[in-house]
């Protein structure tokens, strides 16, 4: 499957990946955030969706563990849920909220800490690995699914000069 790889400069440079990302979407598209704290995760989130055309805050689901949004994707309001499974102390919680119900093959479902939610969480299309590289960030993109390789064939990224 294929990889993709970018330096992200600055805060600039993460929301111009997050638009470019955001461009790439595809209803269904399950897409698993990993890296430390203060990596990024929700940073590229809030970028994505805000280039998907979400006009409010984009808040962290830290506490509510998910947050859903309507956005545009390809011209067609589609749902995109926000999870942050980092609080979640075993997987069942994720059975006991209902959460699987919501990967349904319509809405984007955004993980971060998918590590959390194993065994029950849904497979990805995409993983996202996001490290603290010098001053900014490094990012690393694999597709494990046909919609995640459709994802990735979209993607075009050119960093802020």
């Amino acid at each position: 499957m294929q990889h993709f790889k970018a330096y992200l400069a600055d805060e600039s440079a993460t929301a111009a990946f997050g638009a470019a990302l955001a461009r790439a979407l595809a209803p269904g598209l399950v897409i698993y955030l990993h890296g430390d704290l203060g990596a990024g995760k929700t940073a590229l989130t809030r970028a994505l969706l805000h280039a998907s055309g979400h006009q409010g805050t984009v808040k962290s689901p830290t506490y509510t563990l998910s947050e859903p949004y309507r956005i545009t994707v390809d011209g067609q309001l589609v749902n995109a849920i926000h999870y942050d499974l980092y609080r979640m102390s075993s997987p069942e919680e994720f059975l006991d909220a209902g959460f699987r119900e919501d990967f349904d093959g319509h809405n984007i479902c955004i993980v971060e800490w998918p590590e959390k939610g194993e065994p029950v969480l849904p497979p990805p299309d995409v993983q996202v690995w996001l490290s603290v590289c010098g001053l900014g960030r490094e990012v690393e993109l694999q597709a494990l699914s046909e919609l995640g390789q459709l994802c990735l064939d979209r993607l075009t990224f050119a960093p802020p000069a």
